[in-house]
């Protein structure tokens, strides 16, 4: 008898007894996943954006991960439906996309994500989404449509307040807000009222809608943790890069203090 197969859309069942709680993924290799698996991360967001990840590696990071127990999600470099079913054919069970400002372009990522009559992406059950043509058609397209989720990530004043159409697409699950991109683009900061306006209105389009809305906080779970408490529902805290670095400037810094010879 086989396991029960994990989905992206059971990350955000309703009947989850916890926040759903992920981090990033830059590091070209398979054991940061691991790491993240055992310390009790819920998903993992492999990043083709800003890490020197190649398709090949994010490929193995999902398998990884999956195999772990984690749910897998891609942020991908772009919003081209090319790059979107590759990602998706290699398993990943949602995808993160940048910079999704209008209504239009999110409707253009949903598409890709689904199979048709719902949107463009086409059949590749051979692959290991399909699991390598052993899993019947209609469970394989099933899949697709249903459980695969599609998150596009609000970071401008023009997204946000295109949030309520955005969310009300059939193929959008939810939505995460890029507030260190979104306070650039003000000329401001993520912590500026102004920015935790916005955050907001995104957080209530989205609970309008039925949907989830998350964030990012780096190092900071206290912060996290009020943020769901003011609505967030999902997170994302810190990489496994700034997890290493931090490490390794701690474990210096203390033994310079303690040794006295700086």
């Amino acid at each position: 008898m086989s396991a029960p197969r994990r989905t992206g859309a059971g990350l955000f069942a309703p009947d989850r007894a916890t926040t759903p709680l992920g981090t990033w993924l830059k590091i070209a290799s398979g054991e940061p996943a691991e790491i993240m698996a055992f310390a009790g991360f819920d998903f993992v967001v492999i990043d083709l954006e800003h890490a020197p990840l190649d398709l090949q590696t994010a490929y193995r990071l999902i398998n990884s991960a999956a195999a772990l127990g984690m749910v897998p999600l891609v942020r991908v470099p772009d919003k081209t439906a090319s790059t979107i079913q590759k990602i998706l054919d290699a398993g990943a069970m949602g995808i993160l996309v940048p910079h999704v400002d209008t209504v239009e372009e999110a409707a253009a990522v949903g598409r890709a994500c689904r199979f048709p009559p719902h949107g463009v992406r086409g059949a590749g059950g051979t692959s290991r989404a399909g699991a390598w043509g052993l899993r019947p058609g209609a469970d394989y397209l099933a899949t697709g449509n249903d459980d695969v989720l599609c998150v596009p990530q609000l970071e401008s004043v023009e997204a946000i307040e295109a949030a309520p159409r955005i969310l009300a697409l059939d193929s959008v699950d939810a939505v995460f807000v890029g507030a260190a991109d979104l306070s650039m683009s003000m000329g401001s900061t993520p912590s500026s009222p102004e920015v935790l306006e916005l955050i907001a209105s995104a957080q209530d389009a989205a609970h309008a809608a039925g949907k989830r809305c998350g964030l990012a906080f780096g190092g900071a779970p206290e912060r996290a943790a009020r943020a769901v408490r003011d609505g967030c529902d999902f997170v994302l805290l810190s990489n496994d890069t700034s997890m290493l670095a931090e490490t390794a400037r701690g474990l210096v810094t203390a033994f310079r203090e303690a040794d006295g010879h700086r």
